[in-house]
């Protein structure tokens, strides 16, 4: 299925024959300070930058009715945020995964993303629209 939207990947989340947990990173895009002349033309123009985690949450498909809820429990907490980069963590035997599993995998994903790897996440705007990004 091709994932276009957030809701989309609810619907997938939800689908599957394990339980799955969200993992969500919620970033600033900001223009490093050792930035070149180039890298800031790109910018200021729309393009470029390094992902700032600036919240990350953990949620169950079935918790969440849709994007629209979960951006205003986002904005509800206060951050500043440009964008959401989603994973997910299966679980077992017909259980979501526990507490430790998906603290330390959402410790994970967040240090990956502050090195800027963010393949195997899919990047979603402030609408829930699925974003194209390429790693450095």
């Amino acid at each position: 299925m091709n994932i276009e939207h957030f809701d989309d990947l609810l619907r997938v989340a939800r689908a599957q024959p394990q339980p799955q947990c969200l993992l969500l990173v919620f970033v600033q895009v900001e223009l490093p300070e050792d930035s070149t002349e180039a890298e800031r033309a790109d910018f200021e123009s729309g393009h470029g930058g390094a992902l700032v985690p600036v919240m990350c949450v953990d949620l169950l498909p079935e918790r969440l009715a849709g994007f629209e809820q979960l951006r205003a429990e986002a904005d509800g907490r206060g951050a500043e945020w440009a964008m959401v980069l989603a994973g997910a963590l299966g679980g077992q035997a017909g259980r979501a995964p526990d507490d430790a599993s998906v603290s330390a995998a959402l410790d994970r994903l967040v240090q990956r993303v502050q090195m800027g790897d963010i393949d195997g996440l899919i990047p979603f705007n402030r609408a829930g629209e699925a974003l194209s990004l390429k790693s450095p």
